[in-house]
């Protein structure tokens, strides 16, 4: 249980590594240890690590003691006295280090098992952070809604000025509020998918599902990235993990070794002799003790020679596998870069493209002073400008997105 608590503790370490880019998000660190701490999947790692490290004591036996009891129901008739009943007992020991090398293995399989414990917190770690940048893009494009609701309701006040006095139809007037219709509609939605995902997220913490979640309310891309180094994406736990069952196969490989060396085993034989009668002589009724030492020899070795094959199998799978998976995570990595840097991009387009929506939207302002203000403009106008916040707020997301995938896999 030390090295376990070893390991733990090295994790926490890795995890603040994981949580450096959210350093500005103190609710989102906290919602990452209540799941730690909460999540049944991961008690459920956890318990299977255990088990498996017990499992080193159960292994760390010699083979049942043998006792027999026998009755001659035909006493056979010695020199000193007739055989009465024979006790045995019998004690066969495995070879020098066969224990120790059982321990070796179990061991190296409760080291593998602890690898998924340590790839299921990186993960939950990772969903819970995703789920957590999905509400805060709902309840920013609701904030947007809201204010674009607001602005058409000032629009469609300038409009009804302007049908007062002739300078507008009232098709103006009914297309601003239709539009303020399907926008309220989106805010109705999007209320929706808020609480189907804080559902989400509350069994993630296993905890109650209608749990209010507060999310940060401004979340900005920062100036530059935090890349690592596909050194690092090696010692990746998923990786690790085949080196650990490599090495738990040369400890099985190790074991089937031993256990095809011969077995030594100890006994002790005991038959009770009835006296003679009417006869007197100093050994008349002795009992019989007879020590015994036996050795089980495994002549017939095929099964030991066939699973030292297996096991090089195995480790030659082992290695194509920790390759399949070595190319697959580096190729998740690239794209995630690449995606990331895709996410900044846009999110610099959109700021540069809502700034003249911003611009136009003064123009037409002060062309409604002039009284000469063309509310399909306007309608116009406004469409880009939302489209242009939703984007923006689509890239926040993605570029947070993928950077959770490159904290999962390099941190």
């Amino acid at each position: 249980m030390k090295v376990y608590y070893n390991n733990f503790k090295r994790f926490l370490v890795l995890g603040s590594f994981f949580l450096s880019l959210c350093s500005h998000a103190q609710d989102l660190d906290i919602l990452i240890h209540e799941a730690i701490n909460n999540n049944p999947e991961l008690q459920k790692f956890d318990l299977q690590y255990q088990m498996a490290s017990e499992k080193i004591n159960e292994v760390n036996t010699v083979p049942n003691t043998e006792f027999g009891v026998g009755y001659f129901v035909s006493e056979p008739e010695t020199r000193t006295g007739a055989q009465k009943f024979k006790v045995s007992a019998k004690q066969m020991l495995p070879w020098f280090g066969n224990v120790t090398a059982r321990e070796h293995y179990m061991g190296a399989m409760a080291d593998a098992k602890y690898e998924d414990y340590v790839i299921a917190k990186r993960k939950l770690m990772a969903s819970v952070s995703q789920s957590y940048y999905e509400l805060y893009t709902i309840q920013s494009k609701q904030q947007v809604l809201t204010e674009n609701i607001k602005l058409l309701k000032t629009y469609e006040t300038m409009a009804l000025t302007s049908v007062e006095v002739g300078k507008a139809s009232a098709v103006s007037v009914l297309r601003l509020q239709m539009r303020q219709n399907d926008l309220q509609q989106l805010k109705d939605v999007l209320s929706q998918q808020f609480l189907a995902e804080q559902t989400k997220l509350n069994k993630l913490l296993n905890r109650d599902k209608n749990t209010g979640i507060q999310v940060i309310q401004d979340l900005e891309i920062p100036s530059e990235d935090i890349d690592g180094t596909l050194e690092r994406l090696e010692v990746h736990p998923e990786l690790i993990k085949y080196d650990k069952l490599f090495h738990s196969v040369e400890q099985s490989e190790l074991l089937n070794q031993k256990e095809s060396s011969p077995m030594i085993g100890f006994g002790l034989d005991y038959i009770n002799v009835e006296k003679r009668p009417n006869m007197n002589f100093s050994d008349n009724g002795k009992d019989i003790i007879m020590p015994m030492v036996s050795v089980s020899i495994p002549i017939f070795n095929n099964k030991y020679k066939s699973q030292t094959k297996q096991n090089e199998l195995q480790q030659q799978e082992l290695v194509y596998q920790k390759q399949e998976r070595y190319n697959t995570l580096e190729t998740t990595l690239d794209k995630a870069i690449k995606d990331r840097t895709a996410a900044r991009i846009s999110f610099n387009t959109q700021t540069k493209n809502l700034k003249q929506a911003k611009d136009a939207e003064s123009i037409l302002i002060k062309s409604y002073e002039t009284g000469t203000i063309n509310f399909n403009d306007v309608l116009d106008i406004q469409e880009l400008q939302l489209k242009f916040q939703m984007n923006q707020i689509e890239a926040v997301k993605a570029y947070y997105m993928q950077s959770t995938i490159i904290n999962y896999l390099i941190q």
